[in-house]
């Protein structure tokens, strides 16, 4: 199903203190995923590892990073090396990030932690807010959401270049070309910043309760309704929603793989993850395959394809090859 418009969200704000988010009204309680019911075999292969709280593949170094649940524990899994490099990050992070090739972003606190992924050197940027997540910028700049409303961009030295104010909750940050988008998951809705004018821009409802918002190569705006069960696409500069898909069993995480152009999606009331391919206009399901109990966290290495996917419950995590993905679609 396409869809050429939605409806815009009324830009309503209520006073704040310092460091808490904007006092909107909510359309209703943030969604979250589903509790997971046990798990069959899963596919490809599964090594043993706590609860994973966030994951991401290193694009240019394929390295996968794995924050542990209690969120200061990163541990750097090499796909030619053993054992994995564990480091200890300032602050409880929120967020992973891709930053600079074979670089890391983490929002830590009040700052954003770089991490070399060949080294593990750790270095921090101090910010006046509590971090809550970030972007890299086609320009090297990196955007920076943080509690109160803000978003920063933020120069490749770490000066503050601009700040736009007024926003509601920031949960997740997405650079598409020369767009940045963000998430709110309390108003469910996606709004884009006006660079020029250093402002809020256009912002749209998401769904019934979005959780998580990705870009891809395209400039294209990917987005888990969880609580309506759907993919929604969206183009950026303007933003316009152009596609909506069904796709139940409350989707959560999302990554795309640049190499199929197709979006991936953890169903975490099912334990499943699928893929679809976007390219005709209306998503079309391409792969499908069984997962790790509670498949929260999801990631995907762009030199190879292969898919990494955390399970929240401590279960381990899975890696399925791309090789075993094109077989199964």
């Amino acid at each position: 199903m396409a869809l050429a418009a939605a409806v815009a969200v009324a830009a309503a704000a209520g006073c704040s203190s310092a460091g808490e988010d904007k006092a909107a009204t909510p359309a209703a309680a943030p969604a979250t995923a589903a509790v997971a019911p046990p798990a069959a075999a899963p596919a490809g292969t599964v090594t043993p590892a706590g609860p994973v709280a966030a994951l991401l593949a290193e694009p240019a170094t394929g390295r996968v990073a794995v924050l542990d649940a209690d969120r200061v524990t990163l541990r750097l899994l090499d796909p030619a090396a053993t054992p994995a490099r564990t480091l200890t990050l300032p602050a409880p992070a929120t967020t992973l990030a891709a930053g600079a090739p074979g670089q890391l972003l983490a929002t830590a606190g009040r700052q954003l932690v770089r991490v070399d992924t060949a080294t593990g050197e750790l270095r921090s940027t101090p910010l006046d807010g509590e971090a809550r997540a970030a972007a890299r910028r086609a320009d090297g700049t990196v955007a920076v959401g943080l509690a109160g409303g803000r978003v920063v961009i933020l120069t490749a030295d770490g000066q503050v270049a601009q700040t736009i104010s007024d926003l509601p909750a920031i949960d997740a940050l997405a650079a598409a070309g020369d767009a940045v988008a963000v998430l709110d998951r309390a108003q469910t809705s996606v709004t884009q910043l006006d660079l020029g004018a250093g402002a809020p821009g256009l912002a749209l409802r998401a769904g019934l309760g979005a959780t998580h918002l990705a870009s891809d190569h395209f400039g294209r705006l990917l987005v888990t309704d969880t609580a309506g069960g759907a993919l929604l696409v969206y183009t950026a500069d303007p933003l316009v929603l152009h596609q909506y898909f069904p796709v139940g069993s409350s989707p959560y995480a999302i990554a795309y793989d640049q190499r199929s152009e197709t979006v991936w999606v953890t169903l975490t009331a099912s334990n499943e993850v699928a893929g679809f391919d976007l390219s005709t206009g209306i998503p079309e399901e391409v792969g499908r395959f069984a997962t790790v109990r509670q498949p929260d966290t999801l990631t995907i290495d762009e030199r190879t394809g292969d898919m990494f996917v955390g399970s929240a419950t401590g279960d381990g995590l899975q890696r399925i090859g791309a090789d075993e993905r094109k077989r199964g679609q």
